[in-house]
Order: C-alpha cells, then structure tokens, then sequence
C-alpha cells in the first residue's frame, strides 16, 4: 500500500502551478469536474476518460446474509454502488 498520500490542497496546488491558473480556478474546476460526474453517474450514465479512468453506477442485487454476533439470517436490501476503472494511460504509469 502506498505511504504518500496527494490531498485535495496539494492536488490543486500542483495542477496551478503546472497550467498557471490561480488555485481558486483550479479549485473551481475540480468542484466542477466532481459534481459533473456525481450527477451523471447518478443518473445512470458512464463517465469515461479514454486512456484515463471510467466511472460508473452498478446494482447490486437483494441478497441473505447473516449477523455474525447472533448467526441470524436477514434480508440484504438491493442497492447501488460505483465502479471505477483504470484506464491503459493510468495502468501504464504505474508499471
């Protein structure tokens, strides 16, 4: 597992300095970026990036599970979730 983390201030910071924008526009961008995919992807639609990531919504269907404490049964409800995948420019880099 990595030990260096990039934090959203650090990420932003960078991204200013290497397109020379204020960290506020890049900042404002990002917040954009974000809240473009949340929606879309709520709604059902795949957001791509090609060579880069891909983001979107899975179904997970209604399952039995057990509570482990008591070994009682109980009903899992169907939810939804998010899948997102590494693109070949991404999966490059880090080889």
């Amino acid at each position: 597992m990595a030990d260096k983390t990039l934090n959203r201030s650090e990420l932003v910071a960078e991204v200013a300095s290497k397109t020379g924008e204020t960290q506020a526009a890049v900042n404002g961008v990002l917040d954009a970026v974000f809240q473009t995919i949340a929606e879309n992807v709520a709604e059902g639609v795949k957001v791509s990036v090609p060579g880069w990531l891909s983001v979107e919504r899975t179904n997970r269907a209604a399952r039995t599970g057990r509570n482990p404490q008591t070994g009682e049964t109980l009903q899992i409800p169907a939810s939804k979730g998010v899948k997102i995948s590494a693109g070949s420019k991404l999966k490059a880099a880090v080889k």
